[in-house]
């Protein structure tokens, strides 16, 4: 058992809160539990208060709506929320921190209790990573102790509705851009936090890119980390050096496997005399990059001069972009991903409760309404074809369907292997081929219809009837 802390210990409330201090707001494992939003600990408070804490609770992530333009996503995340409810705890630290706040002056002893003793104790159910998902399916749920699966919302939201946007992202480029162009994830600097562009690494690679120029997360993952040069290099070497030539020499010269970027000065004048060292063969190029511009022409022109380098492209393109070039013609053989990839509108995925203590229940609030119940998506198929997904309870049979839920979690503990970058990237690109195209598409997609099952529908309505009579006796 983890002991309390020593109130004594700490004498002021200035000392207090000097406790957990952190003016850097870097993160570590021992950090999870409270990077959370502070309802979720009132709340956790209140249901101890009242009693509840322990009553068996259910949460359902869904995506009530796709952002614009998206005909599907691409669930992703769930690695990082698993390991995250692996080591769910609270030090003695953190509570100490909790208390200096004077806001849980109310709380009684049996809520520090339960934070100085937590650990996660419930069930996971998940679709996984890599599955092709729709609005207001579940993509994970947690089966838990009420406080425990209060408590864990904020985390899980951030790392699945982050991750699950970037895959799908990576899944659509993917798409567009075909299985033989190489696609590079570079949005490092445009990722909204250090830890985001960790994410967002991860999830590119298992989305269908086939490299980050992210050094730590590809290293942490396994991966071999890929990159080209920048216009700086070009201009100081050209500056001390005396020209832009010896600049590409010398780089070329220490990484010879690297793509020379040619479009600091005269794009064409570059490529004139790269061509003539290729030719003569003074260089063995692999690569040039084109990062500004017209990329249709200039790609055109680029490739009569040299026919057999490949050509990258670079400079704020997405899917819709990456679809001009190449109806435009644009000889174009790899893209470098960035801003665009880790930017954009977000996942609006949201975590609700779906039933206490065995009790159905249900959100009505005007356009968010949830379905009540723990829930099961069954997909169906027409050979490899995605035809139609049914949501139904988890007690329902499947009719031909593939059930989309598996238990990933049980009582704490994983009951599935860590799976590999290339198996979920494998999963995401079929997928994403069984979709429909018209689901595909990037201008007004159709998703695949999701049929809601007659038991689903029953239950929602008895559920609206007995809220309804509840509301009617408190009155």
């Amino acid at each position: 058992m983890t002991t309390l802390p020593d109130l004594d210990y700490v004498h002021t409330k200035n000392q207090q809160q000097q406790s957990y201090p952190n003016q850097e707001l870097n993160l570590c494992a021992d950090d999870y539990s409270l990077l959370t939003d502070l309802y979720q600990l009132t709340m956790a408070a209140c249901y101890t208060g009242e009693g509840i804490e322990e009553r068996q609770a259910s949460f359902e992530l869904t995506v009530r709506r796709l952002p614009e333009g998206f005909g599907y996503l691409i669930a992703m995340g769930l690695t990082q929320a698993l390991e995250y409810l692996t080591k769910f705890r609270f030090i003695p630290s953190q509570i100490a921190a909790l208390q200096a706040t004077g806001i849980f002056a109310h709380a009684g002893d049996r809520f520090w209790s339960l934070l100085a003793e937590a650990q996660f104790t419930g069930n996971v159910w998940a679709v996984p990573e890599g599955t092709a998902v729709f609005a207001n399916q579940p993509i994970l749920r947690v089966e838990a102790p009420l406080w425990q699966a209060q408590l864990v919302e904020t985390y899980l939201l951030n790392t699945i509705n982050y991750q699950t946007l970037i895959a799908t992202r990576a899944a659509r480029l993917r798409d567009v851009a075909g299985e033989q162009a190489t696609l590079l994830e570079f949005g490092t600097r445009r990722a909204f936090s250090p830890q985001a562009s960790l994410w967002a690494a991860r999830a590119a690679l298992a989305g269908g890119l086939d490299s980050t120029s992210n050094v730590l997360a590809a290293l942490q993952l396994g991966q071999k980390p890929s990159g080209t040069m920048a216009h700086a290099l070009v201009m100081a070497l050209s500056a001390i050096e005396g020209s832009e030539d010896q600049a590409f020499s010398a780089f070329h010269r220490y990484f010879p496997g690297a793509p020379l970027l040619i479009d600091t000065y005269d794009t064409i004048a570059a490529a004139q005399r790269l061509a003539l060292k290729v030719n003569s063969g003074e260089m063995i190029l692999t690569g040039v990059r084109l990062d500004s511009g017209d990329l249709v022409t200039l790609s055109k022109q680029v490739r009569s001069l040299l026919p057999d380098v490949p050509i990258f492209a670079s400079g704020d393109l997405d899917e819709w972009e990456i679809a001009r070039l190449k109806a435009d013609g644009a000889e174009i053989d790899g893209y470098g991903l960035g801003t665009r990839l880790v930017t954009g509108s977000p996942v609006n995925g949201v975590y609700k409760l779906v039933e206490i203590d065995g009790i159905p229940v249900m959100k009505q609030s005007s356009g968010k309404v949830t379905y009540p119940g723990r829930k099961q998506i069954f997909r169906s198929f027409i050979g490899n074809q995605v035809k139609a997904d049914r949501l139904g309870l988890i007690g329902e049979s499947p009719f031909e369907e593939q059930p989309l839920l598996q238990l990933v979690m049980q009582e704490g503990q994983r009951v599935q292997p860590l799976e590999t970058l290339t198996a979920i990237r494998q999963r995401t690109a079929a997928s994403v081929a069984s979709l429909p195209q018209k689901t595909r598409h990037l201008t007004n997609p159709v998703g695949v219809q999701v049929e809601i099952s007659t038991a689903l529908r029953v239950l929602a309505e008895e559920t609206k009837k007995r809220t309804a009579k509840a509301l009617r006796t408190q009155r």
